[in-house]
């Protein structure tokens, strides 16, 4: 029997999976991180590699029983990192048809009933992309703040900063995220706390956008604009996307990946918000399969198989058992 292979590449860990044309999970591999941006070319290949070993160990199979593949890539951005991108998948000596996209994508194609819709990831840092039934895509820099481009731990930790300079500096009013950034870094009063920043002799990291969601939560309502703000410019970059493939007038899903949703409404409200005032008929949900399953699904489509809804949910569930037998507990609980 024909199997398909998908491949998600991050920045931490690399998954391969293994599927029948039924949607059997049949083998599950992972790796470490395989961005080239961090790893180089040479680590994407080991990292997927190693992946795609254990997959074929599991499953049983071997590479010329794979029939088409698809790859999801942390840090293939630009078209000018296609021909490298798709030369360290051919050194991985398949003989099938392959596919590469931004591993955002493939959660995309995972989350949504047909494949197609816009997907809004929002973890340490933050992408956007679109597909189209047709084939069109849609598509930002991902790379934040430098593009005008917010929507991250990242930006919601360096907004929340700004804010507490003005409050040390009488521009703006003061709030309560200055207390919560002084006991973070036991800096004993504010005039250290930004002379610490400034110097870097505190760093500054993805995991304080937590605490100002404390903070936010409280009732401080700087805290609150912060959260906000961020929110509504990744609605803002999402409605650009949505204009580049002219969905706004049309119903389609919007797929929810990362970890700041787990922020909840003060959020996700003013980010939905911000979408639906330009696209009215958008409906919006969060990720809940392994990305990994929307690149085989993207495998499928290489050798001509568009999956019936009976495969892909039978892929799903079949992938999320595999994935709890075959990995650690913790590995569950945060990306």
């Amino acid at each position: 029997m024909p199997v398909y292979l998908g491949i998600d590449v991050g920045g931490t860990k690399t998954h391969a999976l293994l599927a029948d044309e039924n949607g059997n999970a049949l083998g599950f591999g992972c790796a470490g991180a395989g961005n080239h941006e961090s790893v180089g070319y040479d680590g994407l290949i080991r990292a997927m590699e190693e992946a795609l070993q254990g997959a074929l160990e599991q499953s049983g199979k071997r590479k010329e029983d794979i029939c088409g593949a698809g790859f999801g890539i942390a840090g293939y951005d630009f078209p000018s990192e296609r021909r490298p991108t798709l030369e360290s998948i051919a050194a991985l000596g398949l003989s099938c048809p392959v596919e590469a996209v931004n591993d955002v994508v493939i959660g995309l194609i995972a989350g949504t009933r047909e494949g197609w819709g816009v997907v809004v990831d929002a973890g340490t840092g933050n992408n956007v992309r679109a597909r189209t039934r047709d084939g069109r895509e849609g598509w930002v820099t991902g790379c934040g703040g430098l593009f005008g481009e917010y929507g991250g731990a990242v930006d919601i930790v360096y907004r929340a900063v700004q804010a507490v300079s003005h409050h040390w500096s009488t521009r703006g009013p003061t709030t309560k995220l200055s207390e919560a950034f002084m006991n973070a870094f036991s800096a004993p009063d504010l005039t250290t706390l930004i002379e610490g920043i400034a110097l870097g002799t505190y760093a500054l990291s993805a995991e304080l956008a937590r605490l100002v969601f404390e903070v936010a939560y409280q009732g401080d309502e700087v805290a609150r604009e912060v959260i906000r703000w961020v929110a509504q410019e990744l609605g803002e970059t999402t409605k650009a996307v949505i204009r580049q493939v002219n969905l706004q007038d049309q119903a389609f899903e919007v797929v929810l990946i990362g970890s700041v949703f787990k922020g909840g409404a003060l959020f996700t409200e003013p980010l939905i918000q911000t979408i639906r005032t330009f696209a009215p008929l958008a409906t919006f949900h969060p990720l809940q399969t392994p990305p990994v399953a929307g690149a085989v699904l993207l495998g499928m489509e290489q050798s001509g198989i568009i999956a019936s809804q009976k495969v892909r949910t039978r892929l799903m569930e079949s992938t999320s058992t595999l994935m709890k037998v075959s990995m650690e507990p913790e590995i569950f609980s945060g990306n």
